[in-house]
C-alpha cells in the first residue's frame, strides 16, 4: 500500500553528489523528471541541515530546502521511494533496519549489495520490462542497479538474446577509470601528466624512439615515478588484468558478475554460459567489450545485425569497416551519450555458429544511472495506477 495514500509521493535521494548520483541528476533535470510528480527530497550521510540542491522545474531553478540526514531511520522511514547512489556499506546498513521497522516503500539502489537477493530485481527495462511489470504486480519492493559491463553488453546485445539464439558468450572487457571511482579516474590524469612531462627534444621526429621509450617504461614500474595509491599500479600507458576481489575457482569477482548478474537480469529459463576477463583500461569512463558468442544455429549474418539494430532505440549498428570503426565504436565517440554502438560484426573461422562483436557504452549512464532514473518513473507510475 502507499505510505502517503493518494498524495504526492516523496521520493528520498541518498548520494546524488557522487559520480553515479551526479549524472543521475544531470539525466532527470534533462529529461524534465522534476516535473511535480513526485516531491524530492535529498539526504545526505555528513552534511544534515545544509542546504540542499537547487534542481531544474521547467525553466527555474527551485530550492529544495535543507538536507536531511541519511542516517535518520524515521526520516526515511516517511519516504514513499528511496534512490541511493551512497554505496554499499550504506545499504548493508540502513536497509536492514528500514525492512525490519516495517517500511513498505520502494528501494532503488546503484549498489551490488542486493543485486542477487532472492527478492530484488536487477533493472534494465529495455532487457527486462516485462520482469519488472511482474515484480510490481507480486509486490516486490527493491529493485537493483546491475553490473555497469553486464548492462552494457545486455542493451548492445539485448536482440541475440530476445530470440533466443545464444549458446553462450565470452566477453574481454577493456573497462574505464571511472568503474573504480572519481579518485582513481583522477590518479589516471595524474599519471598521464607525468608520463607526458618528458622533455620536449624527446617527442621530436629526429630523436631516437628508444631513449624515449627507456624513459616512458621505466616511469611505468619504478616506485614512485607515478601516483599509484588508488590503483595500485601503473594504469596510463599499460592496462591491469584484474578487477575486483578474487573468487574461489580463479574468476574475478567482476568476472563472476557476468555470468550470474546477466541470467537474473534476462530470467532466462536455462542458465546461458557467460565468461571471460575483464581488465581495466587508460580510458576516462567508456567500457568497452570484444565478445565471442556461440550460436545455437547458424544464423545469416544480416539477420544478426537487424536483431542488434531493432532490440532498443539505443543501439547503433557499425558497419564493419575502419572508416566507422574509427569515427563511431570507440570510448571518445561515446562519451557522455546514451548511444549503445555494436561493430566488428562477422562469423569467426572456428564456424558458422560462432559470432564476434565489439560494443563500447558510457559506464555512468547507460551502465549506472540510466536504468535506476528509469526505474523511479516505472515505479512512480504503477503507483499512480494502483
Amino acid at each position: 500500500p502507499r505510505l502517503h495514500g493518494h498524495g504526492c509521493p516523496k521520493v528520498g535521494f541518498v548520494g546524488w553528489r557522487g559520480m553515479v548520483g551526479s549524472v543521475l541528476m544531470q539525466r532527470m533535470e534533462a529529461e524534465g523528471d522534476f516535473d511535480g510528480r513526485f516531491n524530492a527530497h535529498f539526504f545526505s550521510t555528513s552534511g544534515a541541515g545544509k542546504p540542499g540542491p537547487t534542481i531544474c522545474k521547467g525553466d527555474a531553478r527551485t530550492e529544495t530546502g535543507p538536507l536531511g540526514d541519511a542516517t535518520n531511520v524515521d526520516a526515511l522511514m516517511a519516504m514513499d521511494v528511496i534512490v541511493t547512489c551512497q554505496g554499499g556499506d550504506y545499504t548493508t546498513e540502513l536497509h536492514p533496519k528500514l525492512r525490519h521497522l516495517g517500511w513498505s516503500g520502494y528501494w532503488i539502489d546503484a549498489a551490488s549489495t542486493l543485486r542477487m537477493t532472492d527478492n530484488a530485481v536487477i533493472v534494465l527495462d529495455p532487457v527486462n520490462k516485462n520482469l519488472i511489470d511482474k515484480a510490481l504486480a507480486d509486490g516486490v519492493k527493491d529493485f537493483i542497479g546491475g553490473n555497469c559491463t553486464v548492462s552494457l553488453m545486455l542493451m548492445g546485445l539485448g536482440g541475440l538474446f530476445k530470440k533466443g539464439w545464444v549458446e553462450w558468450i565470452s566477453t574481454m572487457t577493456y573497462q574505464a577509470a571511472s568503474g573504480a571511482g572519481a579518485k582513481n579516474m583522477r590518479e589516471l590524469v595524474k599519471q598521464m601528466r607525468a608520463i607526458g612531462n618528458v622533455p620536449d627534444k624527446l617527442v621530436d621526429d629526429d630523436t631516437s624512439i628508444l631513449e624515449l621509450d627507456s624513459i616512458v617504461s621505466k616511469m611505468l614500474v619504478e616506485p614512485g615515478k607515478l601516483p599509484t595509491a588508488e590503483f595500485g599500479t601503473a594504469l596510463a600507458g599499460s592496462l591491469i588484468p584484474w578487477i575486483d576481489k578474487p573468487m574461489p575457482n580463479g574468476q574475478t569477482k567482476e568476472e563472476w558478475k557476468g555470468g550470474v548478474e546477466a541470467n537474473k537480469i534476462l530470467g532466462a529459463g536455462s542458465l546461458i554460459p557467460i565468461d571471460g576477463q575483464c581488465v581495466r583500461i587508460g580510458a576516462m569512463r567508456c567500457h568497452s567489450q570484444a565478445v565471442t558468442i556461440k550460436l545455437k544455429h547458424d544464423v545469416p549474418l544480416d539477420e544478426i545485425a537487424k536483431a542488434i539494430a531493432e532490440h532498443n532505440e539505443w543501439v547503433r549498428f557499425v558497419p564493419n569497416n575502419k572508416p566507422d570503426t574509427l569515427a563511431q565504436l570507440t570510448p571518445a565517440a561515446v562519451t557522455g551519450s546514451l548511444t549503445i554502438p555494436v561493430g566488428r560484426l562477422r562469423k569467426m573461422t572456428l564456424g558458422p555458429e560462432y559470432l564476434t562483436a565489439f560494443t563500447v557504452g558510457d559506464q555512468l549512464l547507460w551502465g549506472a544511472a540510466e536504468p535506476l532514473r528509469r526505474q523511479l518513473i516505472i515505479v512512480l507510475e504503477h503507483m499512480r495506477r494502483t
